[in-house]
C-alpha cells in the first residue's frame, strides 16, 4: 500500500479516489462485526482497553465467546458501553450436546441469560471428537442440535453451528459430516459459515453460501495464507491465518453473496496473530479501502 492510499484509508476519506478503488455498495461495512476470540490474549491482559481499541478502530458490533462466563458478560456490557452492538455469542455447547456432564449449566438457564442480555443468536463453536467420529455420530449430534434449536426458538433466539474443516472430510461412501448436517438440520437449526474453514475443507465459500442461502445466520470473514494446500482436515500452522486482503480468499464476492442470501451479520475473525490488534485494524482497513 502506498502512502497516499494509507492516508485515505486511515482517515476514511474516499473523495478523490477513482471509482475502481472504492468499495461502493459493499454490504455489511456499516455494521461490520468482530469475533472477540481473535483478541482473547489482549482481553486477558486488559479487557477494558482492548474493547476501547476495537471501537476506535471502527468495528460496529462484536460477537462474544465463552457465554455465559463472567468474562463474556463483561465483554457484552463494555462493548455496548462503547457504542458497539452485540447480537451473538459462542457458548458452552455441552449444555446442548452433553447436559449429563457434571457441572454443565442447563441450556434453559443459558437461554434465559441470553435473553436478559438481549442476544438474538447463540452459536455452537466446535465439536468434541466423539461427536464427529463417524456419520452416525454426526447424525446423533444433529438430532441434539435440532432439539436445542427448538428450545432456543421458543426463547426468541437463533441457534447456529460454526463449521471448521473436519466436517468436509469424506467418510463412508464419500459422504461428509457437513452433508449430514445439511440433510438433518431442522429449519430452526442454522449455520454460521466460517469462509476460511470452508476453503480449507476444499469447498468454494461463495458456492457454499449460495447453496445454504437463508439457512445461514452469520458469516466469519477470515483469510487464508496464499499457497496453503487445500483441502486439509488436520492441524494448520498458525501462520496460515492471515489478515483480510493478504490471503487467497476474495471477500467482496463472499459479502455480496451473503447479502443476497439474507445473511444478517458478518464478523471478522483471525484465530492466530502475533499482533492481533494490528491484524484486526489491517483487515478492516482492507475492507474499507
Amino acid at each position: 500500500m502506498n502512502r497516499r492510499s494509507f492516508i485515505y484509508q486511515a482517515s476514511g476519506i474516499t473523495l478523490g479516489l477513482p471509482a475502481f478503488a472504492r468499495n461502493e455498495g459493499l454490504p455489511y461495512l456499516d455494521e461490520i462485526g468482530l469475533q472477540l476470540y481473535t483478541l482473547r490474549n489482549p482481553i486477558k491482559q486488559d479487557l477494558g482497553k482492548t474493547i476501547r481499541e476495537v471501537a476506535q478502530i471502527g468495528y460496529k458490533q462484536v460477537e462474544s465467546y465463552g457465554f455465559p462466563s463472567p468474562q463474556s458478560l463483561e465483554l457484552i456490557t463494555q462493548s455496548r458501553e462503547r457504542g458497539m452492538e452485540v447480537n451473538s455469542s459462542h457458548f458452552n455447547w455441552d449444555c446442548v450436546l452433553h447436559p449429563e456432564k457434571k457441572g454443565v449449566q442447563p441450556f434453559g438457564e443459558v437461554l434465559e441469560t441470553a435473553g436478559k442480555h438481549k442476544l438474538t443468536d447463540l452459536v455452537v463453536p466446535y465439536l468434541h471428537g466423539a461427536d464427529r467420529e463417524d456419520l452416525a455420530a454426526y447424525e446423533k449430534t444433529a438430532e441434539a442440535l435440532n432439539k436445542g434449536a427448538a428450545l432456543a426458538k421458543e426463547a426468541g433466539i437463533r441457534l447456529s453451528y460454526h463449521n471448521h474443516a473436519f466436517e468436509f472430510q469424506p467418510m463412508t461412501k464419500g459422504k461428509t459430516g457437513f452433508d449430514v448436517f445439511v440433510e438433518a438440520f431442522s429449519e430452526d437449526m442454522l449455520f454460521e459459515v466460517d469462509v476460511f474453514w470452508v476453503k480449507v475443507g476444499g469447498v468454494d465459500p461463495v458456492s457454499m453460501i449460495r447453496k445454504l442461502g437463508k439457512r445461514i445466520s452469520q458469516l466469519h470473514l477470515k483469510d487464508l495464507k496464499k499457497g496453503t494446500p487445500c483441502p486439509n482436515y488436520g492441524k494448520l500452522e498458525q501462520a496460515a491465518f492471515d489478515e483480510i486482503g493478504d490471503g487467497m480468499i476474495p471477500m467482496k464476492p463472499i459479502m455480496r453473496a451473503a447479502r443476497k442470501a439474507g445473511v444478517r451479520h458478518c464478523h471478522v475473525e483471525q484465530d492466530h496473530s502475533p499482533s492481533p490488534i494490528e491484524s484486526i485494524r489491517k483487515s478492516l482497513g482492507h475492507l474499507n479501502a
